[in-house]
């Protein structure tokens, strides 16, 4: 695959190039079986472990690119890839080969009283567009989950890990080859030029489902211009509600897991809402551990009385996806509280209790409305692998056809099929 731009190209040729490769390659792989399609993601998952020093060096001159930028800390996290991610990179590959395949599975069946047996089998969906920026984890994620669930995949990462990606891409194509699948099963959009974009919002005649991954602008630049169905990943504006019934050990260490493990992800907790008859016993315990991991606390009134070192929060704060070490905190009346707070600022991405009341727990899980809701575990685990996905394509927000991490089964659709014996409708 030519992966450089001709200055003579337009984004229009370039993109339309990429709609008919994908369409020439889609029958191949939608009709392909488990077994090739497994193949080839363990061959890829051995060349990625194989070529990590060459993914390693195509890594280093997008961070390098982006230090002269002047990108942010946690852009730059996000972007970077050593040892330890580039395995798990190839491990989530090996994970996927080892989940069943969803394509041809039976959803349900039922039978007619005219003797039609009706069934719905699981699909791919076709062919999908995934725009993301940095993480070029990403690449090797999407680019694996969509030929496992039989989809064309066409990635436009960000120009920051434009690198990166294509050195993944690469590997993908490869072993994709290596199992007689075809190259352009994975296509990688060959240009940084915005324009490109653009034309794949446009791309109804061959693109079935667009998936954003990344800021805020980006996400509503897809929503607002697509003419493609869209999959979102809005921002992840994530809670941590620590109850008066919480263990306080408890809570100390799964705020700081939740804020503090990995700043620049989704499932970074950036709201933690405390509860008032709680704030004496339960507030200063969390919060030290938050100051010893040199992570800067914004809160309301009370807390701020509680904490000399908490700076004023403003209005903004309950509304800002920080990625850095930065954590609003509000005080709260009960469970009732934090539901009505999350209701009015999240952005139903992952929300988590932490209490011993199971009572309470259950009304905090059965009346949040987001994508994730959970008790006593941190917010960090919103996440493919974590849950068992062997990866992800995102976390979708929408409340339609898939909702929390997109894997293997949300990246199919299903078709009726109907068996009859010579029947005629009267």
């Amino acid at each position: 695959m030519n992966v450089e731009t001709k200055p003579a190209e337009s984004a229009v040729a370039i993109v339309a190039d990429l709609g008919r490769r994908a369409k020439a390659a889609a029958v191949a792989l939608r009709n392909a079986g488990t077994e090739v399609k497994n193949r080839a993601l363990a061959e890829a998952a051995r060349l990625i472990r194989l070529e990590k020093a060459a993914i390693l060096a195509a890594n280093a001159r997008d961070i390098a690119t982006a230090q002269a930028a002047g990108l942010s800390a946690a852009l730059q996290d996000r972007l970077l890839l050593d040892d330890a991610r580039v395995e798990a990179m190839a491990r989530g590959l090996d994970d996927i080969v080892a989940l069943p395949d969803p394509v041809g599975a039976k959803i349900e069946e039922w039978t007619r009283p005219n003797g039609l047996v009706i069934s719905r089998v699981r699909v791919p969906i076709g062919i999908i567009g995934v725009i993301y920026e940095a993480r070029p984890n990403v690449t090797a994620d999407a680019g694996a989950l969509c030929i496992k669930s039989g989809n064309v995949v066409v990635l436009r990462g960000g120009s920051d890990s434009f690198h990166s990606s294509r050195a993944i891409v690469e590997l993908l194509r490869q072993s994709l080859a290596s199992a007689r699948l075809p190259q352009d099963c994975v296509q990688l959009v060959p240009t940084t030029d915005r324009a490109a974009v653009g034309e794949m919002l446009r791309a109804m005649d061959w693109l079935d489902l667009i998936v954003p991954r990344g800021g805020r602008s980006l996400i509503d630049r897809v929503t607002e211009e697509s003419r493609v169905p869209v999959l979102r990943h809005y921002d992840g504006i994530c809670h941590v509600y620590v109850d008066r019934d919480a263990d306080i050990a408890m809570a100390r260490d799964l705020v700081a897991n939740a804020k503090m493990r990995r700043v620049s992800v989704c499932g970074a907790a950036e709201t933690l809402l405390v509860d008032r008859a709680a704030l004496d016993t339960h507030l200063m315990p969390v919060l030290a551990k938050l100051h010893e991991l040199g992570c800067e606390v914004r809160g309301d009134g009370e807390v701020c009385r509680r904490d000399p070192g908490a700076l004023p929060a403003t209005e903004k704060d309950w509304r800002t996806e920080y990625l850095a070490p930065v954590i609003s905190v509000a005080t709260v009346d009960g469970v009732e509280g934090a539901i009505r707070h999350i209701a009015a600022y999240g952005s139903q991405h992952t929300e988590t209790i932490v209490t011993d009341n199971r009572a309470t727990a259950e009304r905090f899980l059965g009346e949040v409305d987001s994508a994730i809701v959970m008790h006593n575990a941190s917010t960090q685990f919103a996440d493919g692998g974590e849950f068992g996905l062997g990866a992800e394509i995102g976390i979708s927000t929408n409340r339609m056809h898939a909702r929390g991490p997109v894997g293997l089964v949300e990246l199919t659709t299903y078709k009726n099929i109907v068996r009859g014996k010579g029947t005629l409708r009267p």
